[in-house]
């Protein structure tokens, strides 16, 4: 290892901490975290179950950001008798420690300055995630389920939390569609960049001839809203309606109706929620997601009016976005950001992160230039 590498990656580290520490602002993160534990400890603090979740997810999640930033800056304070400690040794071994330590911090402080570049106003919300099969038949729906299954690994791998909202399972495989809702610190923000038509090629198990099949499948993101969130629906504006929740095949696995369909009759916009137990919370589950959906066509509305008399005529945002290609060669290309791996079955397995940071910094570098 180059005697020059190694303090020039160091000061390079120790420069992007520094900018991090000013945007995340840890000082103003414990005097938030001490807020939030106040609150938490009040003796009545479960009388109202979603405060409740509310406040202890949010302690959770600033708690998870502070003691990340004290790990990174203890990590970087060692690196010096780390690097005194090998030079001692003077073996392959702690050698390569010293490589592996600042490869390490080098992934992580990448993944913490993406971070600061998520300053919209939910990026900070949990997000929710509708994929839905499009062309290619049967191919798609199990295309569909294979997307469902990456976002769950994805957000496994990272601690953040799943549930799966609405399932609508396709007669011979995969999924017509599904919903599912992912929380962690930043969900929206970070997976928001994958909103968009993705597009899979490969020889189709579904097809006698074995020829190569393309299909396509439709993700939207977008960002849970608080239960205090102001969005009034008319009653007039929403149709309800109840069923059986089903599983694979058709398969009735509910024997009472509680699973709810809601439609906002102005929009056409369809929500469905079978994942609780009862009506009522089913209901409420399918009004929040409606509420956050109704929020983000009011935005993308306005967004569209203002791009509209700046002339901006642009590609809509997350046209077919991305490629994942099984054969003849193996590869994976987000067409927007230009990153590709060709490692198709690691991506399927939630190894998400490069094509996330390649999208977040892609977006902001489109904003400043819009």
């Amino acid at each position: 290892m180059s005697e020059l590498e190694v303090p020039a990656r160091i000061a390079a580290l120790r420069s992007t901490f520094h900018t991090i520490e000013v945007v995340l602002d840890p000082e103003a993160l414990a005097k938030e975290i001490a807020r939030l534990s106040e609150l938490a400890s009040e003796p009545d603090l479960w009388g109202d179950t979603e405060r409740a979740q509310s406040i202890t997810s949010a302690l959770s999640h600033r708690q998870s950001e502070l003691s990340r930033i004290v790990d990174v800056r203890s990590r970087l304070d060692d690196l010096d008798v780390l690097i005194d400690m090998a030079n001692e040794e003077d073996d392959e071994a702690s050698v390569a420690e010293v490589r592996q330590e600042l490869d390490q911090l080098e992934t992580l402080l990448g993944a913490m300055e993406i971070q600061t570049l998520l300053d919209g106003e939910f990026d900070a919300s949990p997000a929710i995630i509708t994929i839905r099969a499009g062309a290619g038949g049967v191919d798609a729906a199990d295309f569909a389920e294979m997307l469902l299954r990456m976002y769950t690994r994805w957000a496994e791998a990272h601690q953040y939390s799943v549930a799966v909202l609405d399932t609508s399972y396709a007669e011979e495989a995969g999924i017509k569609s599904a919903t599912i809702e992912i929380d962690g610190p930043y969900a929206f923000g970070t997976l928001s960049v994958e909103a968009g038509t993705h597009r899979l090629v490969r020889m189709s198990p579904f097809n006698s001839a074995g020829k190569r099949q393309t299909s396509f499948a439709a993700v939207e993101v977008v960002p849970l809203m608080e239960e205090s969130t102001e969005i009034e629906i008319p009653e007039s504006d929403m149709r309800v309606d109840v069923f059986r929740s089903s599983g694979p095949g058709g398969q009735s696995v509910n024997t009472t109706d509680s699973a709810v369909r809601i439609t906002h009759l102005p929009t056409g916009t369809v929500v469905s929620c079978q994942n609780e137990k009862s009506q009522i919370q089913n209901r409420a589950a399918a009004l929040r997601v409606l509420k956050s959906r109704l929020l983000l066509i009011a935005k993308e509305e306005e967004a569209a009016k203002k791009k509209e008399i700046a002339g901006n005529i642009t590609a809509s945002w997350g046209d077919q976005m991305r490629s994942y290609v099984l054969a003849p060669y193996q590869m994976v290309k987000d067409l927007r950001s230009e990153h590709e791996v060709n490692n198709p079955s690691a991506v399927f397995d939630g190894d998400l992160d490069g094509f996330l940071q390649a999208g977040i910094r892609w977006r902001k570098s489109a904003d400043r230039v819009s």
